[in-house]
């Protein structure tokens, strides 16, 4: 009984994939290790930021409002689009950027050009004068 590594205590699970640190992990040091997150990080991307996308290189859609304008579930923008209903939440919510392709098919089932649904400005909100 007292062998070590035949114990009961086991290490914590790691449970989901945000981008938060576990309780009692250290944020990665600035320089270490580069592109390697430290322990008690989880994989979500390089500290914190959502996969698909490099860095700050956001990319805004409208892939909910034309969507709902024309009354299309998630479930079948997907099934058209062949990916997984939950990616198209994940990129409704920014959480994911596109690759080319997948844009330029989104692009083509709601039939119009690529800069109406996909930008890498904000998108002025609907009902909101422009700026004068």
């Amino acid at each position: 009984m007292g062998d070590k590594g035949t114990g009961s205590k086991r290490a914590p699970a790691r449970r989901g994939t945000s981008a938060e640190p576990e309780a009692g992990a250290a944020a990665p040091a600035s320089g270490s290790g580069a592109g390697t997150p430290a322990a008690g990080w989880r994989s979500t991307g390089e500290q914190g930021r959502p996969r698909g996308g490099a860095g700050n290189e956001t990319v805004h859609n409208r892939i909910a409002v034309l969507r709902v304008e024309r009354a299309i579930t998630r479930r079948q923008l997907a099934d058209a689009l062949g990916v997984h209903y939950q990616t198209v939440g994940y990129l409704e919510r920014g959480e994911y950027s596109p690759s080319l392709h997948l844009a330029l098919r989104i692009a083509e089932y709601f039939e119009v050009p690529v800069e109406v649904i996909f930008s890498t400005t904000p998108f002025p909100r609907i009902g909101s004068t422009p700026p004068a």
